[in-house]
């Protein structure tokens, strides 16, 4: 009888139970299925970078962890001393000027503040203008927000980039917050100043914040460094952008992220912050700024690693029949599926078939119908046995 009551008594709030299906969870389940079976699988279905994070930054951490000023409570907003660092990053790689104190918001990691923005700024009955395909946790945001999403197709006809002149003026007008990811995940795909500077004027004349998700920013190939939002003339005016350590710096564990532009903005996400948190450690933000102001050597190495692998994948696929562009950033690629196949019932085939993991296309949206993302984060003689092993299943003509 007092098991009955309790179940009655926890009563979800409704915002529970709007709250979008985590996809990737039973992605997860399906290939920890196969390794309990003893199977050798190969995963390349998630984003968890592979290498750890450079010597230099751990000593920093071991070093900052036995100051006594660390162990009390933090700033609510953080440390002067690691806005100013991101700060100084900026203006190094993209000429970009930003004002530590009121252009920086010291972020949970990335996720944390895409998630917070649509908190900030949404209300019930506003629209989102989101990427399809795209990151999912963009979704948790506006269903948190109680708010509606628009999705904005990607398509490999238009450089996934999304077309705003094919947006309804109607929710053009209800729009209070778009979404963009340059380097894309999952498509790879890269934007160019043009395309920055008519986003700049679209958001301007309809009103629109602009949430530029830059979580690949140092991952370029071809010689070519991806560019900031933050970069374009009048950005700072209509958005902010969110960077993190996690793919810089190899420290997705770490839980570094950064809120830069629109000051009002910025404003908005450390006073919910104030309301959530109060900061990080303070070892973890003096072991950051270390990272981002001291030599870049181990980024630049990242990034030829990264490019090195790609090229590996790229040459595999090409002696199975699988065919593709290369990704022109992130550590992502984005492949078409099998004649025959839908994303999930590729995806399930190189699982059981070849011990391969990959992330279908769907679970980015509906217009990642048809295709699979691979990431690079395996050592490139693992990468070119997945290939291998999916070869033998004679899927693609050579």
């Amino acid at each position: 009888m007092k098991t009955q009551i309790g179940q009655h008594l926890i009563q979800p709030a409704d915002r529970m139970n709007i709250l979008p299906t985590q996809f990737f969870a039973k992605l997860v389940a399906k290939a920890n299925a196969q390794t309990a079976k003893g199977r050798d699988v190969i995963n390349l279905g998630q984003g968890n970078p592979d290498q750890p994070t450079p010597p230099h930054i751990v000593a920093k951490l071991q070093e900052a962890a036995a100051n006594p000023l660390y162990h009390k409570y933090p700033p609510f907003s953080g440390y002067p001393f690691l806005k100013e660092a991101v700060a100084k990053r900026y203006k190094e790689d993209y000429n970009v000027d930003l004002d530590p104190a009121t252009e920086v918001a010291i972020l949970f990691g990335g996720k944390t503040g895409l998630v917070e923005i649509s908190q900030c700024l949404l209300n019930p009955g506003d629209v989102c203008l989101v990427p399809d395909p795209g990151y999912p946790d963009y979704w948790s945001g506006v269903a948190l927000a109680g708010a509606e999403m628009s999705f904005m197709p990607l398509t490999e006809s238009n450089s996934y980039l999304p077309d705003y002149e094919a947006i309804s003026p109607e929710i053009a007008q209800r729009a209070k917050l778009m979404f963009m990811n340059y380097p894309n995940n999952p498509t790879g795909a890269v934007a160019n100043p043009a395309f920055y500077v008519h986003t700049v004027e679209y958001a301007r004349k309809h009103g629109i914040v602009v949430a530029s998700d830059f979580a690949y920013g140092a991952i370029g190939f071809d010689g070519n460094q991806p560019i900031s939002f933050l970069q374009t003339p009048g950005a700072k005016e209509v958005g902010v952008e969110f960077y993190t350590m996690s793919k810089t710096y190899n420290m997705a564990g770490w839980r570094v992220g950064f809120a830069l532009g629109n000051a009002e903005i910025v404003r908005l996400i450390n006073l919910i912050q104030d309301h959530y948190y109060c900061s990080l450690f303070g070892g973890i933000q003096e072991a950051a700024a270390l990272a981002l102001t001291e030599s870049q050597q181990c980024v630049a190495d990242l990034n030829a690693m990264y490019e090195s692998r790609r090229n590996a994948l790229y040459s595999a696929l090409d002696k199975i029949g699988w065919k593709a562009a290369k990704p022109g950033g992130s550590f992502f690629c984005w492949l078409p599926v099998a004649p025959g196949h839908t994303s999930e019932s590729f995806a399930d085939l190189l699982l059981q078939e070849a011990d391969v993991v990959v992330a279908p296309g769907v679970g980015f949206g509906t217009h990642g119908e048809g295709f699979v993302r691979l990431g690079l984060l395996t050592t490139e003689d693992r990468l070119q046995e997945a290939v291998e092993r999916i070869g033998k299943l004679n899927l693609f003509k050579a």
